[in-house]
C-alpha cells in the first residue's frame, strides 16, 4: 500500500450476472437461488479484498421476468447470511423510502451492522417504477419531487433513530445491575409531513454509528439528496470527461449542503469482459451476444427509452430519436433514459448496437479486453478524477469475478492503487469515511 489516495471496488451481485443471458451460459441456474451462490461470490470478493458488496432491490416483478432472472430476494435477508459467512467485506443493501418505515428500516439496518461487525451499508432508493404502488395498497406514482421530499424526511428520522441511543449508554455494571443508562437514551418526537415517530429505537446505536448511505439517482434532485446524504454514489457513466463533470458537479452540491466536498465516494458501474488476447475476448462477447435473444434486447430498450415499441426492422438503422419521449416526460429511470440517448446521438449508434450495450448490463460502461487493459482504463479514470472506483458488475458468474479478481487486481495492486489487505473493520473504515458525532436530542426516559 501507498499513502496515496486508494481505489475502492465494490461487487455488485445480481442473478447469474449483469448479461442479460448470463443464466443461459451459467453451469446450474439452479443455484442462484441458493444461499450458497450469494456466499461464493461474497466470499471471492473478499480474499479479493474488495471494498464491499452490492444487492439491488425492486419491489414487483419486473414485465421481461419470463427471459431473464429479475427475481429480487430481499437484501436483509440475503446480507444476514453474508454476514455470518464472511468477516471483513462490507456489506451494502438497497431499500426503498417509497415503501418502507423509518422505524423498521432503521432498525433493520442497524440490527445487521451489530452483527456484521460495523459492515453495513444502505443504498437509498426512492423507486420511481409505475407497477410498485399496486403492490402497497394500490394508488398512483408518486412525482418526483414528492418522493425526494419523502425520502429527505425518511433519512431524517433513521438518522435520529441511530442516535436516539449514546454510545455510552450501554452500562452493563453488575455490581449496581443497572444495564443502561436511560439518562442516555432519548425519545425524537419527530412529527412531520409524511412520518410521526416517537422512538426511540430499541437496540444500541450502530458500530459505525451510522451505517454507510449510498445513492443512486442522478436526476438534480438526486445530486442535490445525494449532496446533502450520500457517502457513496453509484452511478452510470460511458466517457471519461461526463464522469469527471459529473463527479466535479457532486463535490460543488455537497459543499454547498455545508458537507466537505470530498465526502462522497463516486463508483460508476463498470463491467469487465475479460479474455487472455482480444480475439477470446471478440469470442466471449460473441457467445453472450448469441444467448441473448433479439426480441427480449428490443423490449429492454424500448422500455429505457422511455416505452417506445421497437421491432426487428429497426435494428439497423439509427436509434428514432424522433418517436421518444422529452426527457422530463419519463417517469422512471430519467437519468438512464439521458445517458442512453447520450451515447446513441455522440457515438451514431444504431439500434443493434445500442441494444447489444444495454443487453451486456442495463447502460453500464462495458470494457472488453485483456487484464492489462482493463486495469489501464480503471487506473486512467481514477487518476484523472473520473472515479474513486467502480461497482463492478461481471457479465457472467462466478467466472467473470474470478478472472477479474485474479488476473486485474493483482495489476491494481502492483500499480499502488488498491489494498494488498484490509486495514480496518468497519465498511467506513474501507471507504477512508469518518464515524458520524453522535448527536443526543429529545426527551429522556426519564
Amino acid at each position: 500500500m501507498t499513502d496515496e489516495r486508494q481505489l475502492h471496488l465494490n461487487l455488485f451481485i445480481m442473478g447469474a450476472g449483469h448479461h442479460e443471458a448470463a443464466w443461459l451460459a451459467h453451469k446450474d441456474p439452479s443455484v442462484l437461488h441458493r444461499a450458497e451462490h450469494f456466499v461464493t461470490l461474497a466470499q471471492a470478493a473478499e480474499r479479493a479484498r474488495f471494498d464491499a458488496v452490492f444487492i439491488a432491490d425492486s419491489v414487483f416483478l419486473t414485465p421481461n421476468v419470463e427471459l431473464y432472472t429479475h427475481e429480487k430476494f430481499d437484501p436483509i435477508s440475503v446480507l444476514g447470511v453474508l454476514a455470518a459467512s464472511t468477516s471483513r467485506i462490507g456489506l451494502i443493501g438497497t431499500a426503498t423510502t417509497s415503501f418502507s418505515e423509518p422505524y423498521n428500516l432503521a432498525r433493520q439496518f442497524a440490527s445487521l451492522d451489530h452483527l456484521s461487525g460495523g459492515r453495513v451499508g444502505w443504498n437509498i432508493v426512492t423507486t420511481a417504477d409505475e407497477d410498485a404502488p399496486a403492490n402497497f395498497g394500490g394508488g398512483v406514482r408518486a412525482s418526483h419531487e414528492d418522493r425526494y421530499r419523502r425520502a429527505t424526511e425518511f433519512v431524517e428520522v433513521v438518522q435520529a433513530l441511530w442516535d436516539s441511543w449514546a454510545d455510552d449508554a450501554l452500562v452493563r455494571d453488575t455490581t449496581t445491575k443497572r444495564y443502561v443508562d436511560l439518562e442516555r437514551i432519548r425519545r425524537i418526537e419527530h412529527d412531520g409531513e409524511f412520518f410521526s415517530v416517537r422512538g426511540p429505537l430499541n437496540i444500541p446505536r450502530p458500530p459505525q454509528g451510522h451505517p454507510v448511505l449510498v445513492q443512486a439517482g442522478a436526476s438534480p434532485a438526486g445530486l442535490d439528496f445525494a449532496a446533502q446524504f450520500a457517502e457513496v454514489v453509484f452511478t452510470a457513466q460511458y466517457f471519461r470527461d461526463d464522469a469527471v463533470a459529473f463527479a466535479e458537479d457532486l463535490r460543488r452540491r455537497t459543499a454547498a449542503a455545508g458537507r466537505p466536498p470530498d465526502a462522497t465516494k463516486v463508483l460508476p458501474g463498470l463491467i469487465p469482459v475479460l479474455g487472455s488476447t482480444e480475439a477470446e475476448v471478440r469470442a466471449l462477447e460473441d457467445k453472450l451476444e448469441e444467448f441473448g435473444g433479439t426480441a427480449h434486447s428490443l423490449q429492454l430498450l424500448g422500455w429505457l427509452l422511455g416505452g417506445i415499441e421497437l421491432t426487428e426492422d429497426d435494428l439497423d438503422r439509427p436509434v428514432p430519436f424522433d418517436r421518444l419521449p422529452r426527457e422530463e416526460e419519463v417517469g422512471g429511470q430519467r437519468a438512464r433514459f439521458a445517458l442512453l440517448v447520450r451515447l446513441a446521438q455522440r457515438e451514431q449508434l444504431t439500434v443493434r448496437q445500442l441494444a447489444r450495450q444495454i443487453a451486456s448490463g442495463h447502460g453500464h460502461r462495458v470494457v472488453a479486453g485483456t487484464p492489462a487493459q482493463v486495469a489501464d482504463d480503471i487506473e486512467q479514470w481514477f487518476r484523472t478524477g473520473a472515479a474513486d472506483g467502480f461497482n463492478i458488475m461481471p457479465p457472467v458468474f462466478p467466472d467473470g469475478l474470478d478472472t477479474f479478481a485474479d488476473h486485474v487486481v493483482p495489476l491494481l495492486q502492483q500499480r499502488g492503487i488498491f489494498r494488498r489487505d484490509y486495514a480496518g473493520e468497519t465498511l467506513r473504515e474501507h471507504l477512508g469515511l469518518a464515524r458520524p458525532e453522535h448527536v443526543l436530542r429529545g426527551p429522556a426516559l426519564r
